[in-house]
């Protein structure tokens, strides 16, 4: 079980769940952000802080979210195993689901 960055967080990208994660699992994608499902530690200090409501516990999805937990971990599978987001940076890419959606508005 892990957390899961939804759909709400594309095009918002607010980072407060960043300098609250314990384990630095949360990385910058190219439009939002993702868990990696492998350094989660399952504290959910991350979906207190969301002010978009984007993260949810990956028992909790609702059927238009489910996909974001294969998407947060398909973001990380091609990549050799990172060992923290705030070394790494952003990664100007994203999945390709959340690549083809429309931008948001600012």
């Amino acid at each position: 079980m892990t957390f899961v960055v939804t759909q709400a967080c594309v095009d918002v990208q607010d980072k407060s769940c960043t300098q609250v994660c314990p384990a630095d699992c949360i990385y910058e994608g190219g439009r939002m952000m993702y868990i990696n499902p492998d350094q989660c530690i399952d504290c959910g200090a991350c979906e207190e802080v969301c002010p978009m409501s984007a993260i949810r516990f990956d028992a909790d999805l609702t059927d238009p979210d489910l996909q974001f937990a294969d998407f947060n971990a398909d973001f990380f599978a091609d990549m050799e195993a990172p060992k923290g987001a705030r070394k790494l940076g952003k990664i100007d890419r994203d999945v390709p689901f959340v690549a083809a959606l429309p931008r948001q508005a600012d």
